[in-house]
């Protein structure tokens, strides 16, 4: 999904996830489940030493989170644009040329 011409309030619903492309769902799903399976050995010490990105431990992070996460992120990006114009548009109001 491009974000790019999207109005913040569809971000605000939309933003951080992807229609699945099997079942072409839009809702974010909820994973019901308080662990993952790992590879082999290597991957679960890769995931638990931080040298790669993924689900270990729901308490610590899981596809649910991690939208959320990104929303969250995306939303305070938009907000400190929309300050930013404020406060431009206020200093030039205040302290005319």
């Amino acid at each position: 999904m491009s974000n790019n011409k999207i109005k913040f309030e569809t971000l605000q619903v939309h933003a951080g996830h992807s229609p699945d492309s099997e079942t072409l769902s839009r809702a974010v799903p909820l994973y019901q489940t308080s662990s993952y399976v790992f590879k082999s050995a290597s991957h679960a010490a890769d995931l638990f030493d931080l040298k790669e990105f993924g689900n270990i431990y729901t308490r610590i992070m899981n596809p649910t989170t991690d939208v959320f996460e990104n929303v969250l992120q995306l939303s305070k990006v938009v907000l400190q644009r929309l300050q930013s114009r404020q406060v431009m548009l206020l200093s030039s109001l205040l302290f005319p040329p």
